[in-house]
């Protein structure tokens, strides 16, 4: 059996790009697997955040972990600031890495270009996200392609660390799902959809009604020649909703391009729209049982238990290692 460790920033609503790209596929691993899925709060703050805000994010994309399908009884689902050990290792990764290589980090660069009174956390989070990785013996992390970088950067400072002080951290394998990786932006179909995108129309929420999504749909941006037809380089924007739509209704994009031949995209759109709304309403339905239930509480009660018996346990061996605190 594999471990597996995934986290998401709770900083705004998940999008269907998030649950397509990764959450549907969660639901499979833990049947095999065993797997921790972690709130990443302290990553959120690398930016400003309002203080309640952030605490119904946080809750609500608890909320969203247990609708999508995840099994508090076959999973680990946690706050990573309840579990203090993430903040701690944290710092030994971040003594270990060098300025130069996070300096190299594509999301550093652009999150801090032009900016003025950067915060020092955008710099070194990788760090923390390597040790949120390495806490669990992590074998398999499952990322979208922003990410890669970050986890060749973790298995980099996993080996650092085994070679120069002990060999207790697991070398996690990065994982990239072949389909549906990358859902796009519905405004900007060369970009990926992004929950912090500045304009509403170019994501659908997981918690959008149907009429706003039926709205964003029909407002997609396509192009002028009418034909539904997957290619990503001329026609990024009916390729996008083809694959939103292959992967809500399970139909493959080839079956779906026979169906829409010479029908245009009127028919295409309010098709593609109705098969977001019956993907996201059992969801939905679920999570507005769970957001202000105590069943939520004590799901992540328990979590937190879990995750800092285990997460203690690497910590003491890495603090051990280096030569931390007192021998025991």
């Amino acid at each position: 059996m594999k471990t597996i460790f995934s986290g998401i920033q709770p900083s705004g609503t998940l999008t269907l790009g998030n649950y397509l790209g990764a959450m549907k596929h969660f639901v499979d691993l833990q049947e095999e697997n065993n797997c921790y899925f972690c709130i990443v709060d302290q990553h959120a703050i690398t930016v400003p955040q309002d203080r309640l805000k952030l605490r119904e994010n946080i809750r609500s994309l608890a909320a969203l972990y247990l609708a999508v399908g995840i099994d508090p009884n076959k999973s680990v689902l946690f706050i990573q600031s309840e579990v203090p050990a993430h903040a701690q290792l944290g710092w030994i990764m971040q003594c270990v890495s060098y300025i130069g290589e996070l300096e190299r980090m594509t999301q550093f660069k652009d999150k801090s270009e032009g900016k003025e009174g950067v915060s020092s956390a955008l710099l070194t989070y990788p760090p923390l996200m390597a040790a949120d990785i390495l806490l669990y013996g992590t074998d398999i992390v499952p990322v979208g392609e922003d990410q890669k970088q970050h986890l060749e950067l973790t298995r980099d400072l996993a080996e650092r660390f085994n070679k120069k002080y002990n060999d207790i951290f697991t070398i996690p394998e990065v994982r990239i799902p072949k389909v549906g990786a990358r859902i796009m932006s519905l405004v900007e179909p060369t970009k990926k959809m992004s929950k912090s995108d500045a304009n509403v129309k170019s994501f659908i929420s997981m918690l959008d009604d149907e009429k706003t999504i039926t709205k964003k749909v029909k407002s997609a941006v396509t192009d002028s020649d009418n034909e539904v037809r997957y290619d990503k380089e001329a026609k990024p924007g009916v390729s996008n909703l083809l694959s939103i739509y292959s992967l809500c209704s399970g139909e493959s994009i080839e079956d779906l391009v026979d169906k829409y031949s010479g029908k245009g995209y009127g028919e295409f759109k309010t098709d593609v729209a109705e098969a977001v709304v019956n993907t996201l309403a059992p969801i939905q339905e679920r999570y507005n049982e769970l957001i202000n239930s105590e069943e939520l509480d004590e799901i992540l009660d328990m979590g937190a238990e879990k995750a800092n018996r285990q997460a203690f346990k690497m910590l003491k061996k890495a603090e051990k290692a280096m030569g931390l605190g007192r021998k025991r």
